[in-house]
């Protein structure tokens, strides 16, 4: 792979302005309609599949032919787990800020399943580092606060799940290509989002719902798009940093839109959880690259 870090970096700014786009738009759908958070994770990502069906064509059938269709369908449904647990928070509404704040422990989770589930070495410092994060958490969480809502804690759980994922992922790597994984991610996403749907009496949306769920399927094509092209110009540990633009990205997205500003327990948890990533991500990467010299 050839490293274009600059184009990596724009892609992945570019994929973050997106998905903050979409969170936005998600929550005023939420405040303006009484569509259910299953009935927009089906049709957002029903119209994402058809924004995204040429590149998908242009991958051929070849991509399908896998050993590990049972690993591709339980991957895909705790994916979807998660996007119903993302969606339902946006929906609901939690405040945006407090959303992706916690969605950013995601590979704290891995960390630990990693060394759980993948028998992955985890030194001291690193599980000292993922504590470290989860304590961040806690604090945007206040769980001991008497005006807990524990709505809050959906973020959580769809980070758990994304985590679980990512996992999965990183264990077909070693027998599937990187489009392989993707096409089925899409080709199998719909179904499970519609069994979701169907189970909490599904509606065809409104005029203005459909407005709103075509341009989060477009957003979403382009976001996911978006961040496929910064992995193919740049490294996971040169891009993580640009990754953490989503959080202010967000903050900016809810204030402008929703006038709501986070108290700054956000910007204390949000670094300790942001030093937690950096420090997993750069020693393991140091681990990967001693793995490869001393091969």
């Amino acid at each position: 792979m050839l490293h274009h870090p600059i184009k990596g970096a724009v892609a992945m700014i570019l994929a973050g302005v997106v998905f903050a786009a979409i969170n936005a738009l998600t929550q005023i759908l939420g405040l303006h309609s009484a569509i259910s958070s299953q009935s927009v994770a089906l049709y957002q990502y029903l119209f994402a599949l058809l924004f995204l069906a040429p590149s998908l064509f242009r991958a051929g059938k070849s991509v399908l032919k896998t050993r590990y269709l049972t690993w591709h369908i339980v991957r895909v449904g705790i994916s979807v787990i998660g996007i119903q647990c993302w969606i339902s928070a946006l929906i609901y509404p939690i405040p945006i800020w407090q959303g992706i704040a916690l969605i950013m422990t995601s590979p704290l989770f891995a960390t630990l399943g990693a060394a759980l589930f993948l028998k992955e070495k985890v030194g001291a410092n690193r599980l000292f580092a993922t504590l470290l994060g989860f304590s961040g958490a806690m604090l945007i969480l206040k769980p001991w606060a008497e005006d807990f809502n524990p709505v809050a804690l959906l973020p959580v759980a769809a980070a758990l799940c994304w985590a679980i994922y990512s996992l999965m992922v990183k264990k077909l790597s070693a027998h599937e290509s990187p489009t392989t994984i993707v096409v089925y991610l899409f080709i199998l996403i719909t179904p499970f989002n519609l069994l979701m749907a169907l189970n909490n009496s599904l509606v065809a949306p409104t005029a203005m719902e459909l407005g709103y769920l075509i341009l989060l399927g477009f957003l979403t094509a382009i976001a996911q798009l978006a961040v496929a092209k910064a992995y193919n110009f740049a490294d996971a540990a040169y891009l993580q940093p640009f990754d953490f633009l989503k959080l202010p990205l967000n903050v900016l997205a809810g204030w402008w839109i929703f006038s709501t500003v986070p108290p700054g327990r956000l910007w204390l948890g949000a670094a300790l959880i942001i030093i937690a990533i950096l420090y997993i991500t750069y020693s393991e990467n140091a681990a990967q690259k001693a793995k490869v010299r001393s091969a």
